[in-house]
């Protein structure tokens, strides 16, 4: 079973599997995902401390080129596989939102295409 580790929560078991951006929120951090996980919004960005994964989906580097955001990654189109140690970069606490966003499908969308 991975080990998440959100800077400045506790470490939790995480499901082998489950994707990275609903695993940071069912550990008790308010992590954006405003478009619902589907590589379109960036608002599930997280900056990888430890454990970043080697490969991405096309729709998530095709979404990061596109802003020109380099150093993050979109927990929406990560899956926890091992032991990863991530910094949320957007949280509801402060961003003006009244919520979070439609919680994201239990599988990446859209279905991956790896690079």
């Amino acid at each position: 079973m991975p080990k998440l580790t959100v800077e400045g929560f506790p470490t939790v078991d995480v499901a082998d599997g489950t994707r990275l951006v609903l695993a940071i929120e069912n550990s008790g951090v308010d992590i954006l995902h405003a478009c619902g996980g589907n590589a379109r919004c960036t608002t599930c960005r997280v900056e990888f401390i430890s454990g970043e994964p080697p490969r991405m989906t096309v729709a998530e580097k095709t979404r990061l080129t596109e802003r020109g955001l380099t150093g993050v990654r979109l927990s929406c189109q990560i899956v926890c596989d091992h032991d990863m140690t991530v910094r949320a970069i957007s949280r509801l606490a402060g961003s003006g939102r009244p919520d979070p966003g439609r919680t994201p499908d239990p599988a990446i969308q859209p279905p991956p295409e790896w690079t």
